[in-house]
């Protein structure tokens, strides 16, 4: 038998604290490793340092800061195919404007599955094709 793989380690950047944690026993909960920024230079600083994410998973607006537009374009510049998934009550009509290609827009409220399959499709379509757009 096959030893398992290590779970692919996402961010998770979100400002209210409550859906942070939802969100966050949403992902454990499927098998991935978790490590949640509460502001977007927080995130950044993380995207920058020596931890290797799989993926970002953010709120669009973070208050005072870097927006989830900012951390997503810091991410890709560093790593070009890092999958990315936005999550926004009100800034859906700005993704074509704002958000990276090859990304993934859920409108809050989401159900778990439609965070789950996000997260999978583009993760897949990154470690087949080298590329998510």
């Amino acid at each position: 038998m096959n030893e398992p793989s290590e779970a692919p380690l996402l961010l998770l950047v979100e400002d209210d604290p409550l859906v942070s944690l939802a969100v966050e026993e949403i992902l454990s909960g499927a098998g991935f490793a978790v490590v949640v920024a509460s502001s977007g230079q927080e995130a950044i600083d993380l995207v920058e340092g020596d931890v290797t994410l799989s993926a970002v998973v953010t709120d669009v607006r973070l208050g005072a800061g870097p927006s989830g537009w900012d951390v997503a374009h810091r991410a890709r510049e560093l790593t070009p195919t890092m999958p990315v998934i936005y999550m926004t009550g009100d800034s859906a009509n700005l993704w074509a404007a704002h958000g990276v290609p090859g990304s993934t827009l859920l409108q809050k409220p989401f159900v778990e599955a439609q965070l789950i399959t996000a997260i999978a499709t583009l993760l897949n379509q990154a470690s087949t094709t080298g590329t998510t757009s």
